[in-house]
């Protein structure tokens, strides 16, 4: 897979970070020492892939948000048989993680070591400067979104789409106790 878009997020002083208060057992990886996965379950059924990048103990992260399958096509789809075409095998952080095959059980998973490892990162050939972009991040809202901490490939259709933060809605109707 070659990576054509990623979000940084900055841990304690990073509102958009799931480290912004403090240490859980959820994400306790990014705690950890740099170059490993900071896998998470997200909306009851989907995983992200992250790597944690900042020195051990200082939380920070990439998401890995969209990338282009250059190897492995026929299990990518299998995995996403939705998929309407290579571009959209991992179009999105969620798509990403599927085609992939990651789950929690990568969650920790030094991706440094050895490139026969179940996920590794490799060197491939960078972009050229010109067509990386940044921006917002997708879908942060608040202190968080100020950040221009999304990089994406200028013009690869493999980017997904970029997501203004929507505030939740709280349920403004009652339910009456008793009647």
């Amino acid at each position: 897979m070659r990576l054509t878009e990623v979000e940084a997020y900055a841990g304690p002083a990073d509102p958009g970070s799931h480290a912004y208060r403090g240490r859980t057992e959820r994400n306790a990886v990014m705690f950890g020492p740099p170059g490993h996965a900071y896998v998470y379950f997200t909306y009851g059924m989907w995983h992200c892939l992250n790597l944690v990048c900042g020195p051990e103990g200082h939380p920070s992260g990439v998401l890995l948000r969209a990338g282009e399958v250059l190897d492995g096509h026929e299990r990518a789809h299998q995995r996403r048989p939705k998929a309407r075409n290579d571009h959209e095998l991992a179009k999105g952080p969620a798509r990403l993680a599927t085609a992939l095959g990651v789950d929690r059980r990568l969650d920790g998973s030094d991706v440094c070591g050895s490139p026969d490892a179940p996920l590794s990162i490799l060197t491939g050939h960078p972009a050229r400067p010109e067509q990386v972009l940044s921006g917002p991040r997708t879908g942060v809202g608040g202190e968080g979104a100020t950040h221009p901490w999304r990089f994406w490939i200028d013009g690869d259709p493999s980017v997904s789409p970029y997501r203004a933060h929507t505030p939740r809605r709280r349920n403004s109707t009652r339910r009456q106790v008793g009647t």
